[in-house]
């Protein structure tokens, strides 16, 4: 044990750059929310007091794609719609996450028609997918978990694209 041991004891972490990057990221993701339907609704209650996403690192909404890296698509999207929610997958920086939140936005619902686009993952690729109608706000949270431990798994200091995805708008 050397004197630099003695005087400073447990004051002192050692940890790598790549590590408080990992942590800094798994406790700070900024949602960007496409919500269209009842599942919108709930993203709300996931948001207020009663479940709190904030306890997760995930409460600073983001009104602009530019600044969010989480985008969560609430609610049935219509075939007008998709150019747009295309557009604002393209415009969020790397690395970027999606949630596919309910029935509808995952595989169209029981909207089974030519207006309605079956599944969000024709267009963008979808990292986690929530089921229900609407899904409860503890489903949120479990996919925010996920993409948290999928954040853990990837390197940080490195920019992930979704390799080959060629969507329908591209």
């Amino acid at each position: 044990m050397d004197l630099s041991e003695n005087i400073l004891g447990d004051a002192i972490v050692t940890t790598t750059l790549e590590a408080v990057v990992d942590w800094g990221r798994q406790s700070s993701l900024w949602p960007f929310v496409f919500g269209t339907a009842c599942c919108a609704i709930e993203f709300m209650a996931t948001a207020a007091s009663r479940y709190d996403i904030s306890r997760f690192g995930a409460e600073v909404l983001r009104f602009s794609p530019r600044h969010a890296d989480l985008l969560l698509v609430a609610g049935t999207v219509s075939y007008k719609q998709a150019p747009i929610l295309k557009q604002i997958y393209d415009q969020m920086p790397e690395p970027k996450w999606v949630i596919s939140m309910g029935a509808c936005a995952s595989s169209g619902g029981f909207y089974d028609n030519y207006t309605t686009l079956q599944g969000i993952d024709e267009i963008i690729p979808v990292d986690v997918y929530i089921s229900g109608c609407p899904p409860r706000p503890e489903a949120m949270i479990d996919a925010v978990l996920k993409i948290q431990k999928q954040l853990h798994k990837e390197p940080s200091l490195k920019l992930q694209e979704h390799k080959g995805f060629k969507g329908r708008f591209d």
